[in-house]
């Protein structure tokens, strides 16, 4: 039997606080967040809003080739990379240099070829950020990859698909606790899936769902910029997984008893930051 979970409300994160501001871009943190695709290349600029809006001081996109462009019109607040045409070749020059710098780097956000984001989140590894938080696609292949390639510490943004995958088998139904701290010690990685975050140390933490309204497309994306925007601010990887997921789901709780059911993920990622500021001066 796993030890019960800490329950986050608004009262504990209120008492575990925030990293102080400073008085620059630079001092709240620097984040490259690496996804995107010719079909789906909406995912990363809603991740990389949804960074800026829980704080993030600077955030980079690296994409494809083929959407850079696009991606820099939509999110013009971001800087932008053009990732190598081949998944193998090594991440150099200023984005290299930019992904060994950063304070976070999140994989995985619009990604939709497991061959191609294997080979970019080793490619990525290789540059040794500080931490990795990985998402979709990138959750997906890490059964394939060697854990000591990658850096030591990483934050899994999953859905339950993605855990069973990690797993090998689906989440056992009424026992997801002990499941998810399963994957937690085999990974040697903080794992946060839906009200559910868990440690590799057997602790754990549950926050309240956030409602069917979050059941959207891009939702996901939103979830994981958070999480790795707390995470750049250099909130420790268990709290800001927390803090990410918190967020979240009671900006999607706010979303629906303000305007209903039917928001969409651009509307969660701008009603992060009225979340944040109001759990901190309630």
């Amino acid at each position: 039997m796993s030890n019960p979970s800490e329950l986050v409300s608004g009262a504990v994160l209120r008492e575990w606080g925030l990293p102080e501001p400073g008085d620059s871009k630079k001092s709240r943190g620097e984040i490259v967040i690496v996804g995107g695709a010719r079909s789906s290349p909406g995912a990363v600029i809603l991740a990389g809003e949804a960074a800026l809006r829980v704080g993030a001081g600077r955030v980079a996109l690296a994409v494809p080739a083929s959407i850079d462009a696009h991606v820099g019109i939509a999110i013009p607040e971001a800087g932008i990379y053009a990732l190598p045409d081949d998944a193998d070749a090594p991440l150099e020059g200023r984005l290299g240099e930019h992904l060994a710098s950063a304070d976070a780097v999140l994989i995985g956000p619009g990604f939709d070829d497991p061959d191609e984001t294997r080979a970019t989140v080793l490619a990525v590894a290789d540059t040794a950020p500080a931490c990795l938080v990985l998402d979709a696609f990138a959750v997906g292949v890490l059964p394939d990859l060697d854990r000591s390639a990658l850096p030591g510490t990483i934050v899994l943004s999953a859905n339950k698909e993605e855990a069973a995958i990690l797993l090998g088998r689906p989440l056992a139904d009424g026992d997801e606790l002990t499941d998810l701290l399963e994957i937690a010690r085999r990974f040697d990685a903080v794992v946060s899936c839906y009200g559910i975050t868990a440690h590799p140390d057997g602790r754990s933490w549950r926050i309240p769902e956030g409602g069917p309204g979050l059941g959207t497309s891009g939702s996901g994306d939103v979830r994981a910029g958070a999480i790795a925007g707390f995470a750049a601010r250099g909130v420790e990887p268990e709290r800001a997984a927390i803090w990410g997921a918190w967020t979240h789901a009671a900006a999607g709780m706010r979303l629906t008893e303000r305007i209903g059911l039917g928001f969409l993920a651009r509307e969660l990622a701008a009603e992060l930051t009225p979340t944040v500021k109001d759990v901190l001066s309630a």
